[in-house]
């Protein structure tokens, strides 16, 4: 293949003695953009001319080797030369390529070194073959090189799983020939192209290998395997077919299967909604409140209360780097917490997470402990995490108020309560904020940012600072009843009470959307949170409610017979001897039986796919006003809030995402029809509406900006 392109300077070409130096330049992650591999042909085309150069080596620039293809192109027609041809070419190089890894080789940038004669790394690198995580397969050969370099089983392991490996284990697997003890990339890869060049060796094609043989029943096995743990996505089963494609045909063959397959996928719902996930990721903190705004000091914390809650909060912060001081009411209250907390740190250690000199400075040093709120004074930022009460709340926080120091950022880690309430006993509401972790704090991603009236600039910047520290995955939210997600999943939940009580049963609910690919269903979710807690919160807004809502006892006839779940042995379902996984309690449906008969209902034969149109269109509705209000920003803050923190499968996008692909005048149609039998629970949204009657989608919000579009397509409703 010759170069007719024009060079774009971003690979460069430099000779050091014999050995040609490639480097590719194209910040932040060096993806292989048109332009990069443009440069790149160029490049091999110049070194297989140039009679100096003996051999070369391909090197990044910054931090990291390549990070993968520019996945923006994804959405554009593609242009030559094309990744999979350009790899062909550096494979067929009559002279060494050598490719030298630092920081990260993922996706098409391990692809471009498996095309490469040899691989060289050195310590913290990392190797992989991500693309599940978008939906498709490697495209460029990654199913069908790494196979017959590793072996089918390492390959079956690392491509379906997209699971990335550390330098000396990818030697030991055989991707890299060599680790280097040299920090610097660029000497390690030239002394390893020297010793190339010394002893003539041979070059090795990752296409003209051959793997050892495994038997048929190793592809079946893993097929299975993935097919149960992929829950519904595609990508993950047809890596390991076109993986055993390449135990089955020629590499010629092969290429063109795998090619196929990659453009099925990359055309495909599920690669829309997860390239969807991954850059709304990106733009999570993306902000304009908070753009250029510095966020406070952040060294240590407090934390009020040593519960569940309290003492997760605290293990993440610690493992994290940050100093803790935790209060509690005695004595004996410390000794449970630091308990709990030392039990979260073994478990970090024993999986590897964390090193014992590590938990050892945790528990003596980094961690206090103290029943005294003037233990305070020197934190940066207290996080309150008491029983959810109000009045309860706001004592903790007026005594914050008299013993933190000036800038102290105070937080409410409250999963309903009114922050702008609990802001006001204080005298220094810019101060505060809402930091909504999600249970168990130290291992759930999730933290909501809940930002009230007052809340200064530089405190929001500080909690997703926070976010960022305990690699969380931070939202911002306004100030509602139950925030973005619980403020949601009420709604849904109530949605799937209805199709309970009218149609349907606990267990079949939570069938349809496991189907669907949550990882569990709502009323087996109920179980593992508690059923007291749901109970606990319909109780405090029982005298606030529209005396239209359809009210339904059932579970709380359940927590009145003390069952309230997995940990009371009891809920909907039955958990014999402690078990995690339950059987379905048969004495529900008698209290739903009973429920009916009082309440004159004739239950209805709704098939799985009504029962999901209608979990769905409630979820989508009560988003579509929670963006409508600002509470959210965006439609991609609520998709990321529900994959993050409630399940929802991430191949579907989140639920606006889904809407988008379902159809928001279907959405609409079904919410009107739903209305004619339940008018107060079936309000569509006015965004919602006027979406639909503009053209208009979720998606064109979040690229129009989100919250200012939604502003004026509010006014316009």
């Amino acid at each position: 293949m010759s170069s007719s392109f024009q060079s774009s300077g971003q690979v460069s070409y430099e000779l050091n003695g014999d050995v040609a130096v490639m480097t590719v330049s194209n910040a932040p992650v060096n993806a292989l953009s048109h332009a990069v591999r443009v440069d790149l042909l160029a490049n091999i085309e110049k070194f297989e001319e140039d009679a100096t150069a003996k051999a070369a080596i391909i090197v990044g620039a910054g931090k990291v080797f390549i990070a993968g293809a520019d996945i923006r192109e994804f959405k554009r027609p593609a242009t030559q030369p094309h990744l999979p041809d350009l790899i062909d070419r550096i494979e067929a190089c009559s002279k060494p390529v050598i490719a030298a890894i630092h920081g990260v080789a993922l996706g098409g940038g391990l692809e471009a070194a498996l095309g490469c004669h040899f691989r060289v790394g050195v310590k913290g690198a990392k190797v992989g073959l991500p693309e599940v995580h978008l939906g498709i397969i490697p495209g460029a050969g990654g199913t069908q090189r790494l196979p017959r370099l590793v072996g089918y089983e390492k390959a079956l392991e690392m491509i379906p799983s997209g699971a990335q490996i550390g330098a000396v284990d990818a030697k030991a697997a055989g991707i890299l020939d060599d680790v280097s003890d040299e920090n610097d990339v660029l000497a390690a890869g030239l002394t390893f192209a020297r010793s190339v060049i010394d002893n003539s060796m041979p070059l090795r094609r990752c296409s003209e290998l051959v793997a050892p043989a495994v038997d048929a029943s190793v592809f079946v096995a893993a097929k299975a395997a993935v097919t149960k743990r992929a829950r519904g996505q595609m990508s993950p089963v047809v890596c390991v077919e076109a993986i055993e494609i390449a135990s089955k045909t020629s590499f010629a063959d092969g290429m063109a299967k795998e090619r196929e397959m990659f453009m099925e996928l990359k055309s495909s719902d599920q690669h829309r909604a997860l390239s969807h996930a991954f850059f709304a990721d990106r733009a999570l903190g993306k902000l304009p409140e908070i753009d250029g705004i510095a966020p406070r000091k952040l060294d240590a914390i407090g934390v009020i209360g040593g519960g569940t809650m309290g003492a997760g909060i605290a293990t993440g912060a610690l493992m994290n780097g940050l100093a803790v001081t935790l209060i509690e009411r005695d004595e004996d209250a410390l000794a449970r917490a630091k308990a709990t907390i030392a039990k979260n740190i073994g478990g970090a250690v024993k999986k590897g997470k964390l090193s014992a000199e590590k938990e050892q400075h945790i528990l003596e040093e980094a961690l206090s402990l103290s029943t005294d709120y003037a233990s305070l004074g020197e934190a940066d930022l207290v996080v309150e995490a008491v029983f959810e009460d109000i009045d309860v709340k706001k004592q903790v926080f007026q005594q914050l108020d008299k013993v933190c120091k000036a800038g102290a950022v105070l937080a409410t880690n409250t999963s309903y309560l009114d922050v702008n309430a609990i802001a006001a006993v204080t005298n220094r509401p810019e101060d505060v904020i809402g930091l909504h972790f999600f249970s168990p704090a130290h291992i759930m991603r999730l933290l909501e940012v809940v930002v009230a009236d007052k809340t200064a600039p530089d405190v929001i910047a500080t909690g997703f600072q926070l976010g960022k520290i305990m690699r969380k995955v931070a939202v911002r939210a306004g100030v509602c009843d139950g925030f973005i997600g619980n403020r949601i999943l009420a709604t849904y939940r109530a949605a799937a009470d209805a199709v309970v009580v009218d149609a349907s049963s606990p267990f079949e609910v939570d069938d349809v959307m496991l189907e669907f690919g949550f990882p569990m269903g709502p009323y087996a979710v109920a179980d593992l949170a508690g059923l007291d807690i749901g109970w606990a919160t319909r109780k405090r807004k029982a005298p606030s409610r529209d005396p239209r809502e359809r009210y339904f006892t059932f579970a709380d006839r359940m927590c009145e017979q003390g069952w309230f779940g997995q940990k009371t042995s009891k809920g909907y379902y039955v958990y014999e001897d402690g078990a995690r996984k339950g059987t379905p309690n048969p004495e529900v449906l008698t209290i739903l039986a009973k429920e009916r008969m009082e309440n004159d209902i004739a239950t209805q034969n709704l098939s799985k796919e009504q029962i999901l149109d209608r979990y769905m269109a409630a979820m989508v509705n009560e988003a579509a006003k929670v963006v409508e209000e600002g509470i959210a920003l965006r439609p991609l803050d609520v998709d990321m809030t529900l994959i993050y923190g409630y399940g929802f499968p991430r191949w579907r996008g989140g639920p606006m995402q889904y809407a988008d692909q379902v159809g928001l005048d279907k959405i609409l149609n079904n919410i009107k029809e739903y209305a004619r039998d339940d008018a107060y629970f079936w309000q569509p949204a006015k965004l919602l509406e006027e979406l639909v009657s503009t053209g208009k989608t979720f998606g064109d919000l979040n690229a129009e900006g989100g919250n200012n579009s939604v502003k004026k397509v509010s006014e316009k409703a």
